[in-house]
C-alpha cells in the first residue's frame, strides 16, 4: 500500500514514519520547503526519542519519502492522511480548521481514483462531514470516502504508542474504507490490537473525550493533594490506593504543577466550545480548565511563600521547562507562567532543561540558561524542580547545598522524599506531602 501524509509535525511525521516501519511506502509532504530539504538530509524538527532513528532507518529502504508536491504523491496513494496542526482558534476555545479545510481543498484538486481520505489531525465533532462536503463541491465526479482516525500518541513515547497502542479508533462508513483501513493497520491485528469501527462523530468526540478525562484525573489528584497538604496526609499513598482499585487505575495520579502540553489545554478547550455550541456544556470539563490555570500560578505563590514571602532581587534556579519530560515541546508548559510571575515579583532566573531551552528562550524573556543543572544553581536562593527529567531524579544533593546560597528546594514533581530531604539539611517543600510521611509511631 501507499500512502500521502500531508503534515510533516508531530503527529505527521510520528505517524508517517511508523507506517513506512509497518512496511508501507509513505511520502510525507509539507509546503515548507527547508523542512523537507532538512528532513531529506536527516534533520528532524522535534525532539522525540527513537524517532531519528526510525527515518533514517525507513528512508534508506526507499520505504519513507519526503515532498512538497502533493498532486504527485496523492496520484499513487491509496489513502491520504490529513495532519496538520488545529490549534486554538480567536473564539473562546474553538479549534482552528484552516489548515485542514484548505488540505481538504487541495485534495480536491488532484486526486485521481479512489482514495480513502482521512483526518489524523485531532479535530472537533462534524470536521470529517465538512472535509467531504468540501471535497464533493469541488469534485463531484471524485470516488472518495472520508475517515476519522484520531492519534493517541504520547510525546516521549509516541513510537511505542503508535507501535503498540492499546487502541485503533476508526470512523469509516463504507465497507470499501474499512477494507483499506484494515490493509494499513494489518500489522497490529498480529498482536491483537482491539481496533475499533465507528461513524465518523463517534471517532471525532472519542479523541476529546479521552484528553478531557485524563486532563480531569490530573486535576482531581491536584485538588486531593491540595487538601492533603491541610489536613496532614500523603498525596502519593492516597494516589496509589485509589490507583489499586481496578475502575480507576494508577495512571495520571501524579499531583503536580498542572497539565500542558500540545493536547489537553487545547482538547478541553475545542470540547467545551463544541458543547456549547451543541447546547450541552460540560460544566466539569469547564472548571478543569479554570482550576489548572489557576493551579499554575498557584504554584509560583507557592514559591514565594517557601522563598520568606517574597523573591525580590533573589535568584531562582529552574530545573525543567518543557511541559513534561522526554521532549522539547513548550506549548502551555506551566513554565511559561510560573517563571513570569516570578520574574514580576522581582526575582532573578536561571534555568536548564536537556531539550526545551532553544524553543523556552523565543518565549520566555531575562533567563540566564546554563549548560548543565548545576551551572545554574551557584548562589541561587532557591532551587525549583518544574519538570521532571530522569537526570533531576539523583542529584548529588551535597554539591547542591554548596552551591545554593541557601538551601531551599521546592519539588513540583515530588520526586524526592520529604524525610530524606530533611535529613539531607534541605528547607524542602513539594505538592502534598507532609513530614514522616512513611513513619510508623
Amino acid at each position: 500500500m501507499r500512502i500521502a501524509m500531508i503534515g510533516t509535525g508531530y503527529v505527521g511525521l510520528v505517524s508517517g514514519t511508523c507506517f513506512s516501519e509497518f512496511g508501507t511506502d509513505v511520502v510525507c509532504v509539507d509546503k515548507d520547503e527547508s523542512k523537507i530539504e532538512g528532513l531529506e538530509n536527516g534533520v528532524i524538527p522535534i525532539f522525540e526519542p527513537g524517532l531519528e532513528t526510525l527515518v533514517k532507518n525507513n528512508a534508506e529502504a526507499g520505504r519513507l519519502t519526503f515532498s512538497t508536491d502533493l498532486a504527485a504523491a496523492a496520484k499513487d496513494a491509496d489513502a491520504i492522511f490529513i495532519a496538520v496542526g488545529t490549534p486554538p482558534g480567536e473564539n473562546d476555545g474553538q479549534a482552528d480548521l484552516s489548515y485542514v479545510y484548505q488540505a481538504a481543498k487541495e485534495i480536491a484538486e488532484v486526486i485521481d481514483g479512489y482514495k480513502v481520505i482521512i483526518t489524523k489531525s485531532t479535530v472537533p465533532v462534524g470536521t470529517g462531514r465538512a472535509v467531504e462536503r468540501i471535497i464533493r463541491e469541488a469534485r463531484p465526479d471524485a470516488d472518495f470516502d472520508v475517515v476519522s482516525n484520531p492519534e493517541f500518541l504520547r510525546e516521549g513515547a509516541a513510537i511505542n504508542d503508535f507501535m503498540r497502542p492499546d487502541r485503533v479508533v476508526i470512523g469509516a462508513e463504507t465497507k470499501r474504507a474499512q477494507e483499506v483501513m484494515s490493509e494499513l493497520y494489518r500489522p497490529l491485528y498480529l498482536i491483537e490490537t482491539p481496533i475499533l469501527f465507528t461513524k465518523l462523530e463517534t471517532s471525532e468526540l472519542i479523541k476529546y473525550a479521552g484528553n478531557a478525562f485524563l486532563a480531569t484525573k490530573i486535576s482531581f489528584i491536584n485538588q486531593m493533594a491540595d487538601l492533603c497538604e491541610k489536613v496532614g496526609a500523603d498525596v502519593h499513598q492516597v494516589a496509589k490506593g485509589i490507583g489499586l482499585d481496578g475502575r480507576i487505575g494508577r495512571k495520571f495520579l501524579h499531583a503536580g504543577p498542572g497539565y500542558g502540553g500540545s493536547c489537553f489545554p487545547k482538547d478541553t478547550q475545542a470540547l467545551a466550545y463544541t458543547a456549547r455550541e451543541y447546547g450541552a456544556p460540560v460544566s466539569l470539563v469547564e472548571d478543569v480548565i479554570s482550576y489548572n490555570s489557576a493551579r499554575k500560578r498557584q504554584m509560583a505563590e507557592k514559591i514565594i511563600a517557601q522563598c520568606g514571602g517574597s523573591v525580590d532581587g533573589k535568584k531562582i534556579a529552574i530545573l525543567g521547562l518543557t511541559f513534561k519530560p522526554n521532549t522539547d515541546d513548550m506549548r502551555d508548559s506551566p513554565s511559561l507562567d510560573i517563571i513570569p510571575h516570578l520574574q514580576a515579583n522581582g526575582a532573578q532566573i536561571s534555568a536548564y532543561d536537556p531539550e526545551g531551552m532553544a524553543e523556552a528562550a523565543e518565549l520566555l524573556s531575562d533567563v540566564d540558561y546554563g549548560e548543565n543543572a548545576y551551572e545554574i544553581m551557584k548562589d541561587a536562593d532557591a532551587l525549583v524542580i518544574v519538570t521532571e527529567w530522569n537526570e533531576f531524579r539523583r542529584l548529588d544533593l551535597e554539591r547542591v547545598k554548596g552551591l545554593l546560597s541557601s538551601p531551599v528546594m521546592i519539588d513540583l514533581r515530588n520526586i524526592y522524599n520529604p524525610d530524606e530531604m530533611k535529613e539531607a539539611g534541605f528547607d524542602y517543600l513539594c505538592i502534598g506531602r507532609p513530614l514522616s510521611a512513611f513513619s510508623v509511631e
